[in-house]
């Protein structure tokens, strides 16, 4: 089992290794995408709500928008990279939306729990709340990996993959931060070929847990 940043990450960049073609391919076709969206949600809004000026793309018309076609791209991207790792699939773009609208109920309402749990456990304090977003941080990826078991188990999966594992997994983020701000640097360019290597490190942490501790 890996235990260390370095290990996943060079796992990572392993993995990418002939794909980085397609990999900042499928990052850029993923952001435009969300440009879009947001661009519309926005768009939305002030049709929706033209006096609220200043929170353009926070009404419910926007919000909604933003939910039923950002969250299945969402979730389709990060599986995209865990299905590169894992069945050697490098058709990054093409599996962003063959994965998210495949599993396109699956994908909202899964996500939807997770945003609700969060928040409810944010009521409490911000810190738990936090800690609870680490403990469902799996779900995306276990929506499509395991489509056998309901929406909620999915979400329960999470809770108990992560259990013990949330230092490790905030200890590999926080590792990227470099390479954040480099990226950053760089006028927003970097980010084309960051996101995708700290996207499959994300899988491979997650594959390395689901093959390694039982859930």
């Amino acid at each position: 089992m890996m235990t260390t940043n370095q290990e996943f990450k060079n796992s990572a960049l392993a993995v990418l290794k002939g794909n980085w073609l397609n990999a900042v391919l499928s990052s850029l076709v993923f952001s435009v995408v969300m440009c879009i969206v947001t661009g519309a949600s926005s768009i939305v809004q002030i049709f929706s709500d033209p006096f609220n000026f200043p929170l353009w793309g926070t009404g419910a018309g926007g919000f909604l928008l933003m939910w039923l076609v950002g969250m299945p791209v969402t979730v389709g991207f990060y599986y995209s990279f865990c299905a590169l790792y894992t069945y050697s699939d490098a058709r990054l773009v093409q599996n962003i939306f063959n994965y998210g609208f495949k599993y396109y109920g699956r994908a909202i309402g899964g996500m939807l729990l997770v945003v609700v749990f969060t928040f409810l456990w944010s009521l409490l304090f911000v810190i738990p709340g936090i800690v609870k977003g680490y403990s469902y941080a799996l779900t995306p990826y276990i929506l499509i990996d395991d489509p056998q078991i309901s929406i909620r188990d999915a979400v329960r999966k999470s809770q108990r993959m992560m259990s013990g594992q949330k230092f490790n997994l905030f200890y590999l983020q926080l590792s990227f931060i470099g390479w954040w701000i480099l990226s950053i640097l760089t006028g927003g360019i970097g980010f084309l070929w960051l996101i995708p290597y700290y996207t499959t490190s994300m899988a491979i942490f997650y594959r390395n847990l689901r093959d390694n501790i039982p859930a």
